[in-house]
């Protein structure tokens, strides 16, 4: 039997699975998928990205291995995949994070050896910590020679590491893909999966999930309890004409979905691909029969033990709401 290796642990990057989800939705006339991104080496879909934003810029001779330093935003997940990427090639990584990072976030960062840096005070016009994050990533990369931001927030290397995203979506299921719910932040996701989509001519309706409270799509900006998905200003990767239908989503509803589906499927999934499910749910009327709906999956939930699965944490901020998700 011919051996079954990989070159490295950054070729395990993508080629996750779709995974039909039959119990999520039972008197429902169309198939349910999860893409889970969980199964990335550094945990969520912001993997993609990350490999894809620093390859295009080592193989563009804008990062020495060795002798560069990141410096990047990031609330968790494209934090991790960095510090995993920049550890593999022994490149120095300053990583700009706020009171919304995990204590576990924080501790893999550590792990690898990530240099942190701790926003701790709000922007005074959105209440929000991205736009001090952004301010403090540029003052870092002004100061430090040799530094070098990926910008996930507008690098079309972002965008452009999804395509292949959808592509194994399409892959999976014969081309025949009708919906594709895919929750936003930097919308790097949603637009290389809408670029795959007209490059192939699929029929594929995109919806963006959004949260409520994000501004990405004109809302008025104001404090949110899960991060991963929406976001306090507009990225310029932003256009709203990639999606086909804006579904915003409450913290409570994200809740809600994710507990949810771990009920029904043993999925331990993370905020935004909550998000996801209860967008479908929001919209599952208009969706025609022998439909095959794709839900995103960007990260697991084990990053979310003290917030989403907390009783406690629950409780504090929504009070008793158990009987939301209980069959």
């Amino acid at each position: 039997m011919p051996e079954k290796t990989f070159p490295g642990i950054l070729s395990t990057v993508g080629n996750t699975p779709l995974v039909e989800l039959a119990r999520l939705l039972p008197d429902f006339g169309s198939r349910v998928f999860g893409k889970v991104e969980r199964f990335n080496p550094g945990g969520s879909i912001k993997d993609r990205s990350a490999l894809g934003m620093l390859l295009g810029a080592i193989r563009g001779g804008e990062v020495e291995p060795g002798r560069s330093v990141i410096v990047e935003s990031s609330s968790g997940n494209l934090a991790v995949g960095l510090a995993q990427i920049c550890r593999y090639f022994g490149l120095r990584f300053i990583c700009v994070v706020d009171g919304k990072t995990t204590e576990q976030n924080l501790a893999i960062l550590r792990a690898f050896r990530a240099e942190v840096e701790v926003v701790t005070e709000r922007d005074e016009l959105t209440g929000e910590y991205l736009p001090v994050r952004l301010r403090r990533v540029r003052e870092l990369v002004d100061r430090i020679p040799g530094a070098y931001w990926p910008n996930q927030y507008s690098s079309p290397l972002n965008p452009k590491a999804h395509e292949t995203t959808m592509r194994e979506i399409a892959e999976s299921l014969d081309g025949k893909v009708d919906y594709l719910f895919c929750p936003v932040s930097t919308f790097g996701t949603l637009r290389g999966c809408r670029d795959h989509i007209r490059e192939r001519g699929l029929g594929t309706r995109v919806v963006a999930v959004d949260a409520l409270g994000s501004a990405i799509f004109g809302l008025e900006s104001t404090q949110r309890l899960i991060p991963g998905h929406g976001a306090s200003v507009v990225p310029p990767l932003a256009d709203p004409a990639y999606a086909d239908e804006v579904v915003h989503i409450s913290d409570l509803e994200c809740v809600v979905a994710c507990r949810r589906l771990i009920a029904r499927e043993a999925v331990l999934a993370g905020g935004s691909s909550g998000a996801a499910v209860a967008a479908l749910w929001k919209i599952r009327h208009r969706v025609p029969e022998g439909s095959n709906c794709v839900l995103m999956f960007p990260d697991g939930g084990d990053r979310y033990l003290d917030t989403i699965y907390s009783d406690a944490w629950v409780r504090e901020n929504f009070g008793d709401v158990s009987h939301l998700w209980k069959d």
